[in-house]
């Protein structure tokens, strides 16, 4: 299998939006962006039961909700203005800007 390098323009505490998969339609802060995999993992999204063992004395085993990671292609972000959109760039003197494709608005 060939090694893929994925990219995004997407970063952690982002609002996105899931486009696509049992989540649609739901919004989400980014917590965690793995490129190898290209996944991320959205707060409160894509919630998976996960069966934990007892760690020390104090701590509690037992079935606890986390997230999984949902694809990046399956997400995009949330402009204030617009609501989902696309990421564009702007230069700025010698400053780079992620912008709204929609509005033109700084993300």
């Amino acid at each position: 299998m060939i090694d893929q390098k994925h990219t995004t323009k997407l970063k952690k505490d982002d609002t996105v939006q899931v486009i696509s998969g049992k989540e649609r339609g739901k919004q989400g802060k980014v917590v965690k962006i793995d490129l190898a995999k290209g996944r991320a993992i959205v707060q409160g999204l894509n919630m998976v039961k996960k069966a934990m063992r007892k760690r020390s004395q104090n701590d509690r085993g037992g079935i606890v909700e986390i997230e999984a990671p949902i694809r990046l292609s399956n997400m995009m972000i949330v402009c204030k203005k617009c609501g989902p959109t696309r990421i564009g760039y702007k230069i700025e003197g010698d400053a780079k800007k992620r912008v709204c494709r929609k509005c033109g608005e700084a993300l």
